[in-house]
């Protein structure tokens, strides 16, 4: 079965539990981008769970995880009833795996090498405890693109170099075999078409140390705060929070990075505009003070966020896979038998 509208594809790992900076970052960014352009696109968002295994996972977990993830999304409003919207788990659709070992052999090994997470990893851990998945995953990442001739394909800064690599292979398979695939929109299109809204405007750092990006792979779990948290556990997190010795609540990433994460925090748990909470704290002098608000918000927040997570039906996610990665097959297999005849094993 072939596509009939233009895809727009994307994936969020499920190797443990999500944090607001997934949350407003990049799930909430795509359940928006659901609901606003279903009808007009197909939406595929997808586990990736063959992605996993790149890094150390708790095997015995992963299951519970990607459900968890499931419902996570589905208490955040992805709506489940919409046709254009399709769920599905990456390793249920076999021509991910089958694509990318054909792909495998027309990507080379420099193009591979040069990717800057392979290099920065190899370079910190040492080659010789680097997995072959972990070098050659932007082919499967590819892969998982070019099966559904996806056009849009929304991803955070590390995933950029991927996309290009993406449209190279593409290419480079197309000028050999005739137009088998659609090539993804470059970094500058997908830009313009999600646009600001869509993106990742606010960046929500390490509580601890406001410098780095807040990370679900955090191991003290001191400077995130986690969607499975205890209210009252982020609560004291927020309350102990790195912040400065100005002692006046400003917006400076700079001198001030702390007091402006918190600020970029407090504006996405209320919707609005970053200004408006600048306005309203900038000079307050009393950082406990500011502190509190913010963790009352984020209290809040998991409060209510937890009670819809709670009421989550699994039998409409798993019907909604089942109904997804039916037809997922079917797209990817078109896809997968017009690459197999071209190449001749077909």
């Amino acid at each position: 079965m072939q596509m009939t509208k233009p895809v727009i594809l994307t994936g969020l790992r499920a190797n443990n539990d999500l944090q607001i900076g997934n949350y407003f970052g990049a799930l909430l960014p795509i359940i928006l981008m659901a609901k606003q352009r279903a009808g007009e696109y197909q939406i595929n968002l997808f586990m990736p769970d063959l992605h996993s295994f790149t890094t150390p996972v708790d095997h015995a977990q992963l299951q519970n995880n990607i459900m968890n993830n499931l419902r996570i999304f589905t208490a955040a409003g992805l709506p489940l009833d919409n046709p254009d919207v399709h769920m599905y788990r990456q390793s249920y659709v076999p021509a991910h795996s089958e694509l990318t070992w054909i792909l495998d052999c027309f990507a080379g090994f420099g193009e591979l090498s040069r990717m800057t997470e392979f290099k920065d990893k190899s370079a910190r851990l040492g080659v010789e405890h680097i997995g072959v998945g972990q070098f050659n995953y932007p082919v499967l990442m590819a892969s998982d693109i070019l099966l559904y001739q996806a056009a849009y394909v929304p991803v955070g800064d590390d995933q950029r170099q991927h996309i290009e690599f993406t449209r190279m292979l593409a290419e480079r398979m197309n000028n050999r075999f005739g137009e088998l695939f659609t090539l993804p929109a470059s970094m500058q299109e997908q830009a313009e078409f999600f646009g600001s809204s869509e993106g990742r405007a606010l960046r929500i750092m390490d509580l601890q140390d406001p410098t780095k990006k807040m990370s679900k792979s955090d191991e003290s779990g001191k400077g995130c705060i986690f969607l499975g948290d205890e209210p009252a556990v982020a609560h004291k997190k927020v309350m102990s929070a790195t912040t400065d010795s100005v002692a006046q609540v400003n917006h400076d990433t700079i001198n001030q990075p702390g007091v402006s994460n918190l600020l970029r925090i407090l504006a996405l748990l209320r919707g609005v505009e970053l200004e408006v909470v600048v306005h309203e704290f900038n000079g307050v002098t009393s950082y406990g003070d500011f502190k509190r608000t913010v963790a009352d918000e984020v209290a809040a927040f998991l409060t209510d966020f937890q009670a819809k997570l709670a009421a989550v039906d699994d039998t409409a996610i798993k019907s909604k896979l089942a109904e997804s990665e039916a037809l997922m097959n079917q797209q990817a297999n078109q896809t997968l038998l017009n690459v197999q005849k071209a190449v001749g094993l077909r």
